[in-house]
């Protein structure tokens, strides 16, 4: 596979990662779409083992999903520019603290958006509660799957 398939693949796995902060767009589907395009144009055992990883991290997001609460985040309050902090925090701390930190970096996001909005600390507090009881949670396994999805492809093309 050249180099700009790849880079189309992996612009596809960023679409798919700011897929999931936006209700209604299928974002894990892209990402395991894209994986599996790769996979099948570089059919070696390490792709398909990355492959098979993402379908089965995907799953269990899936069945994380279903277990926790709908989402009713419009309800509470949720906003776009919310989602693009959480989205944003959570790519850092990923990056940042490998793996473990996409889950502060997404609660950092969200309570610093609401700290910008709101302007105090106690409110900014109260409304990432809000935000991670209606539905929070559910953005979080999604997007943590699919961030480790994006960590296991980047790994096996750079060392692969």
């Amino acid at each position: 596979m050249g180099v700009w398939e790849l880079l189309l693949v992996g612009v596809v796995i960023l679409l798919g990662l700011f897929g999931v902060l936006v209700p209604g767009v299928p974002g894990s589907w892209l990402v395991w779409a894209a994986v599996l395009w790769w996979a099948l144009e570089d059919p070696r055992k390490l792709s398909w083992s990355v492959l098979v990883g993402a379908t089965v991290a995907l799953l269990l997001a899936q069945a994380a999903r279903w277990a926790l609460p709908p989402r009713r985040l419009r309800a509470s309050g949720a906003t776009p520019r919310m989602a693009a902090f959480a989205g944003f925090g959570a790519l850092l701390g990923f990056v940042v603290l490998p793996v473990l930190g996409a889950l502060p970096g997404f609660m950092g996001g969200i309570y610093l958006s609401e700290r910008l909005r709101l302007g105090r600390h106690g409110e900014a507090v109260a409304a990432l509660r809000t935000a991670m009881r209606s539905g929070g949670w559910s953005v979080l396994a999604e997007l943590f799957a699919c961030l480790l999805i994006m960590g296991a492809w980047v790994a096996a093309v750079l060392w692969g």
